[in-house]
C-alpha cells in the first residue's frame, strides 16, 4: 500500500512540474531540439564533449554514451563542438525543425589548444549543473600523472580529489566522506565490481588503456544509482576504433600492456581487446632456481596478476546499437617448499554486460542491459598427502532498463527499473588425507533478490534556478526476510550571476549487502553477506551545500562544499568472531551508528600550458557501538574515530606542457596520520604454563580504547616527465619518481623486545615503524601503431 501511494505521489509531482511551466515557455518563441552524438574519427563516443552556441551563451555536454540534446530558437546558429585532445569543429546550422546530427572530431597531435577549449566548457558545465561532489576524470589526464612503478591507476588518481581518502601507504582503496571501503558502488559498464583491487590493494583492476572515462559521485547521487552509502565510481570502457586497426601498449617496470582494436564491418561497429600482466613471478622463479639446493635459502613465493578487457559494439540501424563488454582478472599467489608444503591462493572478478541502446525520437531513448558479475577467492594448502581448501564467492545476475525523456527544454526526465539476483557463497571448506581417513567439507550459501524503481526530473525553473528531484524505491529479499525503503533525492542550484552559483542537495541511501571483514583494509578473503535475520540493511543520509565561483575570466573554478552524513545499522563484529564457514554468521555481528562532517575546498584550472588543481579537506568521522548481544560494544559504548578518519587532507596537482613533445607533472599529498590501536604498557605474569618460569615473566599487553593512537602525518611528492617520440608523436617515454624526497611514511608500528645482554631477561619494549615505499623511479615505454 505504501509503495503504491509513493509511486502515485511521485507521478503527480512530475506531471504537475512538467505541465505547468511549459505552456508559458512555448508562447515565448519557436524552439526546436537539436540532438545527436559526438564521436571521434575512430568511432568512439566522446563523453563530456561540449556542443555550444557561443552567440547565445548556451551549450551542453555529451553524456557517457556520447549523446547530447540542446533546445535552440529557430533560425541560424553557429555551433562549436570541442573535446580535449581533438580538433575543434565549427558548424553552421539553419534550425527549422527538430534535427538529429552526428559530429566526428579528429584527434590533434598538439593537445594544448584543445585543453583551453574543453577546459573552459568543462568548468562552465560544472558551474551550471545541480550536481555537487562529482568528479569527472579523463584517462588522458590520468596518464600524465606520476604513478607507482609507472602503473597508471585511476583509483589512485581519484584519491587526489578532496573528500577521498586512501586506505594507507600505496593502496588504491577509497574511503569517501567517512564511509568504509564496502560502501562504494563500483561499476564497469553497468556491471558491479566487488573487489576493484590487485596485489592486496596496491593497484586497481582497471587497465588505463581500455578505460574511456571515470565519474566519481560523492554526494547528490542521481536516482539511477543505489545500493551503497558513500560513493559511486562509474567506469566506462572505450569502444574501439571504427576506421583503422590499431595496436597500443606499454612496457613498464612491473607489467606490460597490449591493446588491439579495429572496425567490424567498417563503419558499422568496432571492437577492442586489452590485456595486462605483471612479471614478478618470472624474476622470483629465476632467483629460486639459481639458489636451488642451498640449505639456508628460503624460496620466494610466486605472485602475478593479469586482466583482460574486451568490448564490441555494432550499429543495427539508425536507432539501435548493441554493446558487449567482458572482463576477466585474476591474482595468483603460490608457494612450495622442498618439505612438501604447498600454498596456493587465487582471487578475481569475471564480468559480462550486454546493452541495447534504442532511440525512439530526439526526445526519448532507452538503454536496456543484462549483466553478470562474479567475484571469488580460493585458498588451498597441501602438506604431504593432507590437503585443505577454503573459498568464497558472490555472483550477481542483473537486468535493468533506463529511460531518458526530454519533453521540453526545461525538463529532463529519467526513469528505470533493475532486478538483481545474488548468490552468496559465504564459505566453502574441504579437507582430506590421501589415505581416506580424513574427508569432510562444508558449504554455506545464501540467496538474495534486490530490486529498484526510480524516477527523477531535472527542471530549469529559470535561467538562475534549476531543481532536480528524484525518488528511488528499493527492496531486498533473502529467504523469508524482506526489506524495503524509499530513497528521496533532491538538489538545487541558484545562479547569482554568470560566474557564481550556490548549490544544495540531499540523498538517502540503503545498502542491503555487507562486507564481512575484521581488518581496516579490504582483503581478498573478505566475505559479502546479505541482509537477513538480525542483519538489517545499512542506511545513510547526507546533506551538502556549497558555492562555486568562476575566476580569472573563466580560467579557474573555485568550489567550497560543506557536508554532514549520518548512518545507522553500521556493521562491526564481536570480539573473537568466527568469520569463516559459519552457518550462523549473523550472530557474530554488532550494530551501531556513524556520522561524519567536513569542508572541502577545491581550485581547478584547465586552460593554458599549466593546468591542475588544489584540494583541501577538513573532516571528522565518528562511530558508536553500544553494549549489545552479550558484549560491551566497542570502547564500552563510547564514541570513537574509525582508522581511516583524517583531520586534514591536502593535494596539489600540476601539469605543465613545456612544448608539444614534453609534459612535466607533479603531485603532492599531505594527510593526517592513520589511527591505530597500540598497547599502553605491559604487566608480567609468572608461573604460567608455557612461560619461561623463573627467568622471564610472560608480558601481557594493556590496550586502551580502539584507534586511540595516531601515526605520524603522511606526505609525499611525486614527479613525472612524459616525452613524446616518433614523427606522429604516437610513442612516449614516461619517467615517474614516486616519493621523490624519500619520505619514510608509516605503514604500521610494532613493538620489538629489548633484552639485557648479560642475563637475557626482557627489560622493555621499543616501538618500531615499518615503511613500505622509499623513493621509486620507473620508466615506461608506451606506443600506438
Amino acid at each position: 500500500m505504501a509503495f503504491s501511494y509513493s509511486a502515485r505521489y511521485l507521478f503527480l509531482i512530475l506531471l504537475l512540474s512538467w505541465a505547468g511551466p511549459q505552456r508559458a515557455w512555448a508562447q515565448q518563441e519557436t524552439r526546436f531540439t537539436l540532438s545527436g552524438t559526438v564521436r571521434s574519427a575512430r568511432g568512439e563516443a566522446l563523453p563530456g564533449a561540449s556542443v555550444a552556441v557561443p552567440a547565445l551563451g548556451t551549450g551542453t555536454a555529451a553524456d557517457s554514451l556520447g549523446h547530447f540534446r540542446l533546445s535552440l530558437p529557430a533560425g541560424r546558429h553557429q555551433l562549436v563542438i570541442a573535446f580535449i585532445g581533438y580538433l575543434q569543429q565549427t558548424r553552421d546550422l539553419n534550425l527549422t525543425r527538430n534535427q538529429r546530427l552526428s559530429f566526428v572530431l579528429d584527434e590533434s597531435g598538439n593537445e594544448l589548444g584543445e585543453v583551453v577549449v574543453e577546459g573552459a566548457a568543462t568548468l562552465q558545465e560544472k558551474l551550471k549543473t545541480t550536481q555537487m561532489g562529482v568528479e569527472h576524470l579523463s584517462i588522458r589526464e590520468a596518464k600524465l600523472l606520476p604513478a607507482l612503478f609507472g602503473e597508471v591507476d585511476i583509483l589512485k588518481t581519484l584519491q587526489l580529489k578532496p573528500g577521498v581518502q586512501s586506505g594507507g601507504e600505496g593502496t588504491s582503496g577509497l574511503f569517501v566522506r567517512g564511509g568504509s571501503s564496502d560502501q562504494n558502488l563500483v561499476l564497469l559498464d553497468n556491471a558491479l565490481v566487488y573487489n576493484p583491487n590487485h596485489l592486496f590493494g596496491l593497484f586497481s583492476v582497471f587497465n588505463s588503456d581500455a578505460v574511456q572515462s571515470v565519474d566519481l559521485y560523492k554526494s547528490g547521487f542521481p536516482a539511477q544509482f543505489g545500493g551503497r552509502l558513500s560513493s559511486v565510481v562509474d567506469v566506462k570502457l572505450r569502444e574501439g576504433d571504427r576506421q583503422h586497426y590499431v595496436a597500443t601498449g606499454g612496457i613498464g617496470l612491473i607489467s606490460s600492456r597490449l591493446t588491439y582494436e579495429g572496425p567490424i564491418n567498417k563503419g558499422k561497429g568496432s571492437f577492442i581487446v586489452s590485456g595486462r600482466r605483471t612479471y614478478f613471478d618470472i624474476f622470483t622463479r629465476a632467483l629460486n632456481k639459481a639458489n636451488e639446493g642451498k640449505e639456508d635459502y628460503s624460496p620466494i613465493p610466486d605472485y602475478y596478476f593479469y586482466d583482460m578487457n574486451a568490448k564490441a559494439n555494432y550499429t543495427l540501424g539508425e536507432k539501435d546499437h548493441l554493446f558487449l563488454t567482458g572482463y576477466l582478472g585474476r591474482d595468483i599467489f603460490g608457494f612450495s617448499s622442498t618439505g612438501g608444503f604447498n600454498f596456493n591462493f587465487n582471487w578475481g572478478n569475471t564480468i559480462g554486460t550486454l546493452r541495447w541502446n534504442h532511440v525512439f525520437s530526439s526526445k526519448l531513448f532507452v538503454n536496456t542491459s543484462v549483466a553478470v558479475s562474479d567475484y571469488q577467492y580460493n585458498l588451498s594448502n597441501k602438506l604431504d598427502t593432507f590437503t585443505f581448501g577454503l573459498g568464497s564467492n558472490i555472483r550477481d545476475y542483473t537486468a535493468r532498463s533506463d529511460f531518458e525523456y526530454a519533453p521540453t527544454d526545461r525538463h529532463q526526465l529519467k526513469a528505470g527499473a533493475l532486478l538483481t539476483q545474488h548468490r552468496f557463497g559465504v564459505g566453502r571448506l574441504d579437507a582430506n588425507s590421501g589415505d581416506g581417513r580424513i574427508n569432510f567439507g562444508s558449504d554455506v550459501n545464501y540467496y538474495g533478490l534486490e530490486g529498484a524503481l526510480y524516477a527523477s526530473d531535472s527542471y530549469k525553473a529559470s535561467d538562475k534556478l534549476q531543481l532536480e528531484g528524484g525518488l528511488r524505491l528499493t527492496g531486498f529479499r533473502s529467504g523469508a526476510d524482506q526489506y524495503g525503503g524509499v530513497e528521496p533525492r533532491a538538489a538545487a542550484r541558484y545562479a547569482l550571476n554568470e560566474r557564481t552559483s550556490f548549490k544544495v542537495n540531499y540523498a538517502l541511501m540503503y545498502q542491503y549487502v555487507h562486507l564481512v571483514t575484521n581488518s581496516g583494509a579490504t582483503l581478498p578473503t573478505d566475505i559479502w553477506y546479505p541482509s537477513r535475520l538480525s542483519v538489517m540493511p545499512q542506511k545513510s543520509q547526507q546533506v551538502s551545500t556549497g558555492a562555486s565561483f568562476l575566476l580569472g575570466n573563466g580560467k579557474y573554478l573555485l568550489t567550497d562544499e560543506v557536508y554532514y552524513k549520518w548512518g545507522r545499522n553500521q556493521v562491526d563484529f564481536r570480539d573473537g568472531a568466527q568469520l569463516f564457514v559459519n552457518p550462523e554468521l549473523d550472530a557474530e555481528f554488532i550494530f551501531g551508528k556513524s556520522w561524519s562532517y567536513g569542508n572541502e575546498i577545491y581550485l581547478e584550472k584547465k586552460t593554458g600550458k599549466t593546468t591542475g588543481w588544489i584540494g583541501y579537506t577538513l573532516a571528522w568521522s565518528w562511530r558508536n557501538f553500544q553494549p549489545q548481544r552479550g558484549t560491551t560494544g566497542v570502547n564500552n559504548g563510547e564514541d570513537f574515530h574509525p582508522n581511516y578518519d583524517r583531520r586534514h587532507n591536502l593535494t596539489v596537482v600540476v601539469l605543465h606542457q613545456l612544448n608539444p613533445r614534453i609534459n612535466l607533472t607533479a603531485s603532492f599529498v599531505y594527510t593526517s596520520g592513520n589511527l591505530t590501536t597500540l598497547p599502553l604498557g605491559r604487566f608480567g605474569l609468572q608461573d604460567i604454563p608455557g612461560s619461561s618460569v623463573g627467568l622471564d615473566p610472560r608480558p601481557v599487553p594493556i590496550y586502551p580504547n580502539r584507534n586511540s593512537y595516531q601515526l605520524i602525518p603522511y606526505h609525499r611528492l611525486d614527479l613525472g616527465v612524459v616525452y613524446k617520440i616518433g614523427s606522429r608523436l604516437n610513442q612516449d617515454l614516461t619517467l615517474s619518481i614516486y616519493n621523490a624526497y624519500n619520505r619514510r611514511n608509516a605503514y604500521f608500528v610494532f613493538f620489538d623486545t629489548v633484552k639485557d645482554k648479560g642475563t637475557g631477561r626482557t627489560t622493555g619494549f621499543q616501538a618500531r615503524q615499518v615503511s613500505l615505499f622509499p623513493v621509486i623511479p620507473s620508466l615506461t615505454y608506451n606506443f600506438r601503431f
